[in-house]
């Protein structure tokens, strides 16, 4: 079978610049198109720029999952039969939400809330309370959440256990302090999730400098074993450039480990009562 070619465009959107962050997505899609791919991922707020500290802001530049940014990804998922996920500053019944949608060539098939906020995104918008989608798509099955997403294990199994093949993640990764020339642990934390899922995970990073903030820039494909496919990441700092992998998603059904073991059989759902209890008492911020 012939594998699907993913994209990650890691892109560089202007804070409050919507008609132009629209036009950089369509070129961008447009180029992914013209190499081979056929789902395509953008980066977290891609519709507003980066819009995290001042809500009067973010609500200015907020849009409906009907509003403009998600009508063009879908008119060009319909124009070229392909999967566009990406991430958007979302208005709705008065509330800011940190979102994504997947559209294809049958318009909007998801929007999901980003469940964990990070930092100073607790200013502005509210947290998701909804379970990662999982959309049949002629590719095979996708899913999708937002950056912080995924540090918690328990919500990529999610995806994983409802069958998702391919987990497709729109992020502004910040960068931090780290070893020089060493491996971003975004990186290592998406290579670890696919592992012990078997499932493939495509997160597109953004690029470019906003005031008081750098990029990691680590877009990476990571197959099912772990693997990364194609990567973004260069030492020198964030770039805006697309990377691509082929993905032979079907991979992602088989749960098998080796002869005697399953990733998902072998669990032990009723000796892990504790992830679903209250840690209150043992947290750090009591």
């Amino acid at each position: 079978m012939t594998p699907t070619v993913v994209a990650c465009c890691q892109l560089a959107p202007v804070a409050g610049e919507l008609a132009s962050n629209r036009e950089r997505a369509e070129d961008a899609v447009r180029t992914a198109v013209d190499n081979g791919a056929s789902i395509v991922v953008l980066p977290e707020l891609m519709s507003s720029g980066h819009v995290v500290e001042d809500r009067r802001q973010a609500l200015a530049c907020a849009e409906s999952a009907e509003g403009p940014t998600i009508r063009s990804w879908a008119r060009l998922a319909a124009e070229f039969d392909i999967v566009v996920v990406g991430g958007f500053c979302e208005v709705a019944q008065g509330q800011l939400f940190d979102s994504a949608a997947l559209v294809d060539a049958r318009g909007l098939r998801a929007t999901y809330r980003k469940v964990h906020l990070w930092d100073h995104e607790t200013s502005c918008f509210v947290s998701g309370d909804a379970e990662p989608p999982v959309v049949d798509t002629r590719f095979g099955r996708i899913a999708t959440m937002v950056c912080y997403d995924l540090d918690f294990p328990e919500w990529v199994r999610l995806a994983a256990l409802r069958g998702a093949q391919l987990l497709c993640v729109p992020t502004n990764w910040p960068a931090g302090p780290r070893q020089v020339d060493a491996t971003p642990m975004e990186i290592v934390r998406i290579q670890a999730s696919a592992s012990v899922n078997r499932m493939f995970i495509a997160a597109c990073d953004r690029a470019g400098d906003v005031p008081g903030t750098s990029w990691v820039g680590a877009s990476t494909i990571v197959d099912v074993e772990g693997w990364p496919l194609a990567t973004a990441w260069q030492p020198g700092g964030s770039t805006t450039t697309i990377a691509y992998a082929g993905c032979d998603l079907e991979r992602a059904a088989d749960k098998d480990v080796g002869p005697c073991n399953n990733i998902h059989l072998d669990r032990r759902p009723s000796l892990y009562r504790g992830l679903v209890e209250d840690p209150s008492a043992g947290s750090a911020r009591q």
